[in-house]
């Protein structure tokens, strides 16, 4: 199966500031979440009310990166896409790490320096 983009990520350096300029052009609303981020609540097909589009966050890492966008390809194996990424001529930027009760996530650069990330959930039992 191809790998569906299933997310995206704007990071920053100051994120209500972030979070305000998007809410004020675009209306986008966000969920209660961590300190350091902000969970898109009324886009995409796991908002409150879901709408066309896929869903995402605004990020405040605390650290360099600050500026970026990342999208999220969803993937089967993490550490196998990863290892035939490394094949291919990419690198892993970030390992497979866990995001708690969620899923798994990791960054990694291809050939011409382009950063994605790679996305699993958990699976529900």
């Amino acid at each position: 199966m191809a790998a569906p983009v299933v997310h995206f990520e704007i990071g920053c350096k100051n994120l209500e500031p972030t979070k305000k300029f998007y809410a004020t052009v675009f209306g986008w609303e966000y969920m209660p979440q961590m300190p350091n981020m902000g969970m898109l609540a009324n886009i995409g097909p796991f908002s409150q009310t879901p709408t066309p589009g896929i869903g995402g966050h605004i990020n405040s890492l605390g650290h360099e990166p600050h500026q970026y966008v990342t999208v999220y390809l969803q993937v089967d194996d993490i550490t196998a896409t990863l290892a035939h990424i490394g094949k291919a001529g990419g690198s892993t930027l970030i390992p497979k790490t866990e995001v708690p009760g969620m899923g798994h996530f990791a960054w990694f650069k291809d050939p011409e320096g382009n950063c994605l990330g790679l996305w699993t959930p958990m699976m529900k039992k």
